[in-house]
């Protein structure tokens, strides 16, 4: 292994160390009331993101429903839907009418896993879905990377990675999204939230 590989990856968890510590740690316990409540009052669970965004929603699914008993989906595991409604109706919609199809409504929440967290322009499909959810009622929670995005701007218990934007430059991506999965699993880990047992 070469110095330069060795300095990238100390630099890389060093960085995501820090932001665990930092963010992630001070937005836990909002989202673990936010979640908790949702249960309480038989809500369902939304989680939605593109990309790495959406193996860690549909990652996330599983765990709420297995460790916490919170019914959970997340519309990107149709991916026959997805597909179905980006080509006859664009990518935008495919966030926004799987949720309208659900009836999402003010019991519910989405839960968006992003690193820009929704804008009109990119990651427009979040964006919609953000918009519904305001529209409706429905709580908004999520882990992005950016402050500028419709999530981190109308949500209502959101984990900012980056909290001083710009300041993760190149790791902004794969920092968010490894965040993202700790996040995750010390919320299912949370004893307020976990009811289930794990194998191990």
């Amino acid at each position: 292994m070469t110095d330069t590989m060795a300095s990238h990856a100390w630099t890389f968890h060093y960085v995501l160390c820090e932001v665990l510590r930092g963010p992630c740690s001070k937005g836990h316990d909002s989202l673990v009331r936010e979640l908790a409540a949702l249960r309480e009052r038989g809500g369902r669970l939304f989680l939605i993101g593109v990309g790495g965004g959406a193996a860690n929603a549909a990652h996330a699914a599983c765990d709420f429903r297995k460790l916490c008993a919170i019914e959970s989906y997340a519309p990107t595991d149709g991916i026959a839907e997805v597909t179905a409604r980006t080509n006859d109706e664009g990518w935008r919609t495919i966030f926004v009418e799987w949720l309208r199809t659900s009836r999402l409504g003010r019991r519910d929440a989405i839960f968006v896993f992003s690193v820009g967290g929704g804008h009109a322009e990119v990651s427009a499909c979040i964006y919609e879905a953000v918009q519904l959810a305001r529209q409706v009622e429905a709580r908004v929670l999520g882990v992005v990377g950016r402050d500028d995005g419709a999530t981190a701007k109308m949500g209502d218990a959101v984990i900012v990675v980056d909290a001083v934007r710009g300041a993760l430059g190149a790791f902004l991506t794969p920092v968010t999204e490894a965040a993202q999965v700790a996040v995750l699993h010390a919320l299912v880990s949370d004893p307020h939230l976990m009811c289930g047992k794990p194998k191990w």
